[in-house]
């Protein structure tokens, strides 16, 4: 299978979720898309620079987070695939399938509209240069080597160990714009699905959390290699010190 470009989606309750688009607005430098849907309740961020890979969602009910698009050349053929190695179907319509992965992460098979340039990473006044550039899976630990052995054997990427143990990543090519990483929590209740949260690269953490507390963000925890994020809809997200300029990169 050829997954041809990659989007991420934050979903957001009602109640956060014009807070949370404007804020990942500001954080990105884009603008939004007109909204579509019958509600209104999906929109775009459109980059100053290169093919749009970020979208917002308002969704009726659950506590929010993120999911992610495949964009694909046969979306029916890929979700037959996808469900003969273990994943289930939500929801089907022309041009869509939206399924759940063996541990219950939301994805979607979309058709590709022609997206290929990748957008840049952008500099700020405090001298460091950002990327809102991955998808972190977080996946309850009895469920992670099912999941694991999904991804790489659905998406094809190599596979690669990282400098934290509780973390694979999945290597996509670098003409699409999101890093794929898996993280084995370290205990899940009994039934909990797999959930997604979105990651940032930077050149400085410092300086990156002190743009985003500027913007409505709370900084929730610090780790050596990453900061844990709130953004004012309720989402958490993390600051990493990835390079944003370098396309493979390890976590540390």
């Amino acid at each position: 299978m050829a997954i041809r470009w990659t989007t991420a989606f934050w979903d957001y309750p009602d109640e956060g979720f014009e807070s949370g688009t404007a804020f990942w607005l500001k954080v990105t430098d884009s603008t939004l898309s007109e909204r579509r849907g019958p509600d209104g309740e999906f929109a775009t961020l459109i980059p100053a620079e290169g093919d749009p890979y970020l979208r917002v969602q308002r969704i009726r009910e659950g506590k929010g987070g993120s999911h992610l698009d495949l964009h694909v050349d046969d979306v029916e053929a890929e979700a037959e695939r996808a469900i003969e190695l273990g994943a289930s179907v939500v929801h089907r319509e022309p041009g869509l399938v939206v399924l759940n992965s063996p541990a219950g992460f939301v994805f979607c098979l979309v058709r590709h509209h022609g997206e290929t340039a990748v957008p840049p990473s952008l500099a700020w006044p405090g001298g460091q240069r950002s990327r809102t550039d991955q998808i972190c899976v977080d996946i309850p630990p009895q469920a992670f080597d099912h999941e694991l052995a999904f991804w790489q054997m659905f998406t094809t990427w190599r596979g690669t160990l990282t400098d934290t143990r509780e973390f694979r990543r999945l290597l996509p090519p670098p003409e699409l714009p999101l890093q794929f990483l898996l993280q084995r929590l370290d205990f899940a209740e009994r039934g909990q699905s797999a959930t997604a949260h979105m990651d940032l690269a930077c050149s400085d953490i410092d300086a990156e959390t002190e743009r985003h507390v500027g913007l409505g963000a709370e900084a929730v925890r610090r780790h050596h290699w990453w900061q844990v994020m709130r953004d004012p809809g309720g989402l958490e997200y993390c600051i990493t010190s990835r390079d944003p300029e370098v396309d493979l990169h390890p976590i540390a």
